[in-house]
């Protein structure tokens, strides 16, 4: 049986609903709140392209953190189809930059996210 998620109606929803999954520990649904060929810095220098390797990067994350705080958000600059969004870091990060895409049933869904997230060696 294939969970039902919440979509994004508006960009700005992402972030919430990531949190939302994230304390679910649901790194298929965190993919899914990206588009099949998305790229994902994290943390910074670290690429992840495509919906497989998002996966499984979150699959690590969650490994390691188990609990996440929403944001404030920054309020999202529109471009037609396109919207980028970010949010205040709660934690020692540079920043969380998102831009995300409305797909053709309306929803949004994340093309480009880079965390500002540095992980020391």
């Amino acid at each position: 049986m294939t969970a039902v998620r919440e979509k994004a109606t508006e960009p700005e929803d992402l972030a919430r609903i990531w949190v939302e999954l994230a304390n679910a520990g649901d790194a298929e649904g965190l993919a899914e709140l990206y588009e099949p060929d998305a790229v994902m810095a994290f943390p910074i220098g670290r690429l992840h392209v495509g919906r497989d390797a998002i996966r499984a990067a979150f699959a690590e994350m969650l490994t390691r953190f188990s609990a996440f705080a929403p944001e404030e958000t920054v309020p999202t600059l529109r471009s037609g189809d396109l919207a980028l969004t970010s949010t205040v870091p709660a934690d020692d990060s540079t920043g969380r930059y998102q831009v995300a895409r409305r797909q053709p049933d309306g929803t949004w869904l994340r093309v480009l996210h880079s965390s500002g997230y540095v992980v020391e060696s």
